[in-house]
């Protein structure tokens, strides 16, 4: 285990940084593209970008990539969604998503505005998704972006510091017997961490949306009573 470890750790430091930057950015910016996005590992790659930093200034570089491509992708997706409008949710990519999701990110952006593109940018398929439902909205581009800087910015940090702290575990675990069996033990629960927080985020952005439909439900039987009250 600790012949892999080696092997890593020569494989991180032999990576050219500007292209590590490159592909970090460029894979962030298309997991938060619509459609392409369903399908891009993006979380995986900006670990995997983490472990390569060799310094502050590196991680500030790297840290400055990835937010650009955040920056791009969700700005991408929200113009999406100003320009097409409904059309998109028609067309034969817009299909392909099913109608259930189209309506839990509706709810999502019509009952917490802001705070739903925060919590987007952590929750899997919403995050593709809730910039082009934002940009269908009348939310502002100036108030979906300064959400999804500070959400990204989180994102971000959170991502790459556990992808630097297991570059940094690679040296000092090399000395011990069984440094390899340790590492792969921290990365996995680090994983497992990230997976159960994320889980408990989706499950509170759940119990939001179906607070939101209950209330548009309540507020349309009262409609419909006030309809059928005979005027006296």
């Amino acid at each position: 285990m600790n012949e892999f470890i080696d092997w890593l750790n020569n494989s991180v430091h032999s990576f050219d940084p500007f292209w590590r930057d490159v592909i970090a950015g460029f894979a962030i910016f298309l997991e938060t593209s619509l459609f392409i996005g369903l399908l891009i590992p993006g979380d995986t790659v900006v670990l995997a970008a983490g472990a390569m930093v060799r310094d502050w200034l590196d991680f500030l570089f790297l840290f400055l990539s990835v937010m650009a491509g955040s920056f791009a992708g969700e700005s991408l997706g929200f113009y999406i969604g100003r320009v097409f409008g409904n059309r998109i949710r028609s067309s034969k990519l817009g299909l392909k998503i099913p109608e259930k999701v189209w309506h839990q990110a509706d709810a999502f952006v019509e009952s917490r505005g802001g705070l739903a593109i925060a919590m987007s940018r952590f929750l899997p398929v919403l995050h593709s998704i809730v910039p082009v439902t934002a940009g269908m909205t009348k939310m502002t581009y100036r108030t979906f972006i300064t959400w999804t800087v500070a959400a990204c910015a989180v994102w971000s940090s959170i991502y790459l510091g556990i992808g630097w702290f297991a570059h940094g575990a690679t040296d000092a675990l090399k000395q011990f017997k069984f440094g390899g069996a340790i590492f792969a033990g921290i990365i996995l629960a680090f994983l497992i961490i990230i997976t159960i927080a994320k889980k408990r985020l989706e499950k509170s952005a759940e119990a939001m949306i179906e607070e939101s439909e209950e209330a548009k439900a309540r507020a349309k039987k009262l409609r419909e009573a006030e309809m059928k009250r005979p005027n006296l």
